[in-house]
């Protein structure tokens, strides 16, 4: 198996070496040169794509997420034979996957026929992102995820809780996808809207994935394109 790694914080994020960490296998990374954060599934296709060699089996892509992914499954890794994306500095929970770039990159992928899953790592206010943590929930998820059937035209979402220091590792669960809007407060400040949304105390569906990330389990979801 040939791993594509690639993120939307860029290549030199933090998430995206925490996610390298957690292979023991070969792996190309093709990312943005630059953070593509809440790009969506934008593509570029009116101008020239840069790519930089920065080692034989990692390329910065002056382009977005879902870029890479073609770029990688196209021609810069045509064996790659599962994608994977993040770690995202944040969680991509509900409403999330349509704005995320992160998973755009593992939806990009699963219109190739190609797996893909998509990680992000939550964050609570005041608390920083132990990398390290997230490498091994990663492992956690992978040695699952791994072994489980994916059919075409789907692919996986995985939010990982922000825990304490030294807390127990938690539990994995499959759960659907919230259906709660995103906070849309803004405040007004002369003719300009500031938003001014508070992500962390957002509506939740019980039992779906803003509600099991938040109460400190691994949210996985299949996500899927068509049926079939």
């Amino acid at each position: 198996m040939t791993v594509v790694l690639t993120n939307d914080d860029g290549i030199d994020a933090p998430g995206l070496l925490a996610l390298q960490r957690a292979l023991d296998q070969k792996c190309v990374i093709v990312a943005p040169q630059q953070s593509y954060s809440g790009c969506s599934h934008q593509v570029t296709s009116d101008r020239p794509i840069s790519v930089e060699r920065r080692s034989p089996h990692a390329f910065a892509v002056g382009g977005t997420p879902a870029d890479c992914t073609r770029l990688a499954l196209r021609h810069l890794c045509p064996e790659g034979s599962l994608v994977l994306s993040g770690v995202n500095a944040g969680g991509n929970l509900g409403a999330d996957i349509y704005v995320s770039g992160t998973v755009a990159a593992v939806r990009e992928a699963a219109l190739h026929r190609v797996p893909g899953i998509a990680f992000s790592q939550y964050k609570r206010r005041g608390l920083e992102i132990d990398w390290e943590m997230s490498t091994r929930l990663v492992r956690l998820v992978l040695d699952r995820l791994l072994n489980a059937r994916t059919l075409p035209g789907t692919f996986w979402n995985v939010n990982l809780p922000h825990l304490e220091p030294g807390a127990p590792d938690p539990t994995l669960v499959f759960c659907p996808l919230c259906t709660q809007p995103l906070p849309t407060d803004y405040r007004v400040e002369g003719n300009t809207f500031i938003y001014a949304g508070n992500y962390n105390q957002r509506q939740r569906d019980t039992g779906a994935d803003v509600d099991v990330c938040f109460a400190g389990n691994i949210a996985i979801t299949q996500l899927r394109l068509w049926e079939g």
